[in-house]
């Protein structure tokens, strides 16, 4: 059990009775609206090319895309109780921060959540394959490719994560959504998606950057060697503004070079919620159980940027 003052709304058995929804709240849903934005920007991106959306198979790549991400929350939740990395986070922001605590509490046992978290993954395979019967062999690569990064992020050996490449990883991933997404509509790889998508993936890899200033300590101790714990907070606050400034850079870059449509640059008014975030991690990076606000603009910052990205691309 951590040594942290349980939060009132972290899970407990007595709370999550119906089976169900226990599976469903301990696949962290509310975070899985970064996956619906990055399958909207693909899927509007197609659209923007001037293809017909097939709704049935832009459907099925939201359902499975989401089915990929909460598997692989599962099992990072499953590999962190392992390495003792949440168990001693005394620092956790929850829910935002620390992970599920469904092993913590007791609502599940590292096996249930191992079970779940890979049977998750299993569960999008044949629909992959089925997408990919009906889109083309290079969707195979996208899933692949993906599925391999959501389980090498925490999973033993590779640990990317632990390694401090989990920004990187995260990018990758969001990109790919965002790629699959359009690839399923297109038939093709193209390069719009990657255009349209990349600052989308920077702003939600500035998430699991912040988140890991609370997690810093408990991080530390179980020898998970983030990004944040090889600088230390100090020198990797400035990460946060560099990371920002980098995705809405690419943005303004696409459309100045007239990749993206004009009206996409909307989306870089999302810099007033990224940058005061930026400016509160400076601020606390020494004393992360303030960075709450911070988070939050963060969140808030990624998925308006890609609402607006996906609807500019959608009626453009």
């Amino acid at each position: 059990m951590s040594t942290a003052i349980e939060h009132p709304a972290e899970p407990r058995p007595e709370r999550l009775r119906n089976p169900l929804l226990r599976l469903v709240a301990a696949t962290r849903p509310a975070f899985l609206a970064v996956t619906l934005v990055g399958c909207l920007i693909g899927i509007a991106s197609a659209h923007a090319s001037g293809l017909v959306i097939d709704p049935l198979s832009a459907a099925l790549t939201l359902l499975f895309a989401l089915l990929a991400h909460a598997g692989g929350n599962v099992i990072n939740d499953y590999h962190d109780a392992l390495s003792g990395a949440d168990d001693i986070n005394s620092g956790r922001i929850f829910p935002f921060t620390g992970g599920s605590r469904f092993i913590q509490n007791g609502v599940h046992t590292p096996r249930q959540t191992a079970l779940l978290g890979y049977g998750l993954l299993a569960a999008v395979v044949p629909g992959g394959l089925w997408l990919t019967w009906q889109a083309g062999p290079g969707l195979l690569l996208i899933g692949i490719a993906g599925l391999a990064l959501g389980w090498a992020y925490s999973a033993p050996p590779l640990k990317l994560v632990c390694r401090g490449f989990g920004e990187v990883v995260i990018v990758a991933c969001w990109l790919l959504v965002v790629v699959g997404a359009d690839f399923v509509q297109r038939g093709a790889f193209d390069l719009l998606p990657v255009f349209a998508g990349l600052s989308y993936a920077l702003l939600v890899a500035n998430l699991l950057f912040i988140n890991q200033f609370p997690d810093h300590d408990g991080d530390a101790a179980s020898a998970k060697r983030t990004l944040v714990v090889r600088l230390g907070p100090q020198t990797a606050k400035w990460g946060y503004l560099l990371i920002a400034i980098a995705a809405y850079a690419w943005l303004i870059a696409m459309v100045a070079n007239e990749l993206l449509p004009q009206k996409t640059a909307a989306a870089a008014l999302t810099v007033a919620l990224s940058f005061p975030a930026g400016r509160d991690l400076l601020e606390h990076a020494a004393d992360p159980s303030e960075l709450t606000p911070a988070i939050k603009r963060t969140i808030v910052a990624a998925l308006a940027h890609g609402v607006v990205l996906a609807g500019v691309l959608a009626f453009s």
